[in-house]
């Protein structure tokens, strides 16, 4: 088990699962803004960026998981034009508002949310051309086990583009973060959202979650080749790419 997974939102005993629920559903009608806020609209740059990995896959279905407000799911909707995405997340307060945004935009022929257990997926194996995440891993209940469910529902060449913010490694970059994350983001997150835990648990997960060559090696683990990860923004946020194992027969 990694520190990450003994980190709850909130000071009180309970299964990280649902506190975790409990906290995106209490912070669900601002997350967009302060997503968008805190990080100056660069996450929009990050989604597109992951996305374009799968331009020459061309998949058909595809799942979006931990998919929150969905903005995700609607920029691959808009980018690859499959003809299936399901977005699957476990607060239904975060998906309420993606469905919103897909009938305005026109797209709930394409996108439908489903509630998910990350941790047991209820989808057949091969299931899908290819899963995307934006910052969503760095929440499961148990690292390792939503990553095989991953591998396990993707078809044999499927690849999973995964978004993750991440620590940078330099200075000076290193210790603005430090301070912007620690400090900055749980202050203006607390005063917008309302949710004292939230912001605050964001952080101690930023510096929990095994990032680079760590992270490379357990997707490794869980079923997955050519994997790859590239550091974005000085390193304030990680992609990385995945290729579920091609069967030998």
């Amino acid at each position: 088990m990694f520190d990450q997974e003994k980190i709850n939102p909130y000071d009180r005993q309970g299964n990280k699962g649902q506190l975790v629920e409990e906290m995106f559903d209490n912070i669900a009608p601002t997350y967009d803004t302060l997503n968008h806020r805190l990080s100056w609209n660069i996450d929009r740059l990050w989604r597109k960026k992951a996305i374009k990995q799968l331009l020459s896959l061309a998949p058909q279905r595809i799942l979006d998981i931990a998919t929150g407000t969905g903005d995700m799911a609607i920029l691959a909707a808009q980018m690859l034009q499959p003809r299936e995405i399901i977005g699957a997340d476990i607060s239904e307060g975060m998906m309420a508002i993606g469905r919103q945004k897909a009938d305005r935009l026109k797209l709930s022929d394409v996108i439908s949310f489903r509630r998910e257990d990350c941790m047991k997926l209820s989808f057949a194996d091969g299931e899908f051309d290819a899963v995307v995440s934006a910052f969503g891993i760095r929440n499961f209940q148990d690292l390792e086990r939503g990553l095989r469910e991953i591998c396990r529902v993707l078809r044999p060449g499927g690849v999973a583009c995964l978004l993750e913010l991440s620590t940078p490694q330099h200075w000076p970059m290193r210790d603005l973060f430090k301070v912007y994350s620690g400090w900055v983001l749980p202050f203006y997150g607390r005063l917008v959202s309302k949710d004292s835990g939230a912001y605050g648990y964001l952080d101690k997960t930023i510096a929990a979650f095994p990032q680079g060559e760590k992270m490379k090696d357990i997707l490794a683990e869980a079923g997955f080749a050519d994997v790859r990860f590239q550091r974005l923004t000085f390193g304030t946020c990680t992609l990385y790419t995945a290729t579920k194992i091609q069967s030998n027969g």
